[in-house]
């Protein structure tokens, strides 16, 4: 049996590979994607892009001049350039093949916009898995939270913007980094499975050398008290229920 199915994303007849045995794209992504609002003509960088959702869903909402995604494990930025190749997005997505630690990954200011889905868990932490493509995925093995935030505050132009999606617990310590790193958070917004549930997902938007203001957008809800998805999920995309806060 094949390892690999193929998604219809529902928009833009967009479509994505996936391999079974590689991190496959939850609702985390899909959000991110519709959480980024990237100007027109920017030059976009996603961190970690795995088989590359992000850059291929933000090719049907954005007009940037690039979209480049950035992979450290070489299976999934190959299965990545797949993805590019299959929705016909050569001239617009770039897959780089690379580590986001590397000094000469990309030059100073290279950005006007990043976007990243990151390892949610510090290593030793949740379900102890070997070192497979999927503990890399959810651990930081390859890279922790503050080697994202710091090298996306290098990586970044002067008031460019770093978009994240991340588990609530770990809020506080995102906005220290961002801080530290000279990006401050301006825009905020929850996910919540259920109404009567905690959050599950926050996306946050910070800008380097912005303002101090931080804006708090209304709250996601996932599922309806009936356990059907809300409007704003319905908008977005029809996906199976286990797959609802990934990681």
């Amino acid at each position: 049996m094949s390892n690999y199915r193929i998604d219809d994303l529902q928009i833009n007849n967009l479509k994505l590979k996936q391999d079974k045995n590689l991190f496959c794209f939850g609702t985390d992504s899909v959000l991110l994607a519709n959480f980024a609002e990237p100007k027109k003509d920017c030059q976009l960088l996603d961190i970690g892009t795995g088989n590359g959702i992000i850059p291929v869903l933000l090719s049907a909402k954005i007009y940037a001049k690039q979209i480049i995604g950035l992979e450290i494990q070489k299976e999934s930025a190959e299965l990545a350039k797949e993805n590019v190749k299959l929705n016909n997005l050569e001239n617009l997505v770039k897959i780089v093949n690379g580590d986001i630690k590397s000094p000469d990954v990309f030059p100073a200011a290279s950005f006007d916009y990043i976007t990243c889905n990151p390892p949610y868990k510090p290593v030793g932490t949740g379900i102890k898995n070997d070192i497979t493509p999927l503990a890399i995925a959810r651990h930081e093995i390859k890279c922790t939270l503050k080697d994202i935030i710091e090298k996306s505050s290098y990586l970044l132009k002067s008031k460019g913007k770093l978009a994240l999606v991340h588990k609530p617990e770990r809020l506080a310590e995102i906005i220290y980094l961002m801080k530290t790193s000279g990006i401050e958070p301006k825009k905020l917004q929850m996910v919540y499975s259920r109404y009567d549930t905690p959050p599950c997902l926050i996306l946050i938007e910070g800008v380097k050398n912005g303002g101090v203001e931080l804006k708090h957008l209304n709250p996601i809800y996932i599922y309806d008290e009936k356990g059907n998805y809300t409007a704003n999920i319905s908008q977005l995309y029809n996906k199976r229920k286990d797959e609802q806060c990934e990681q």
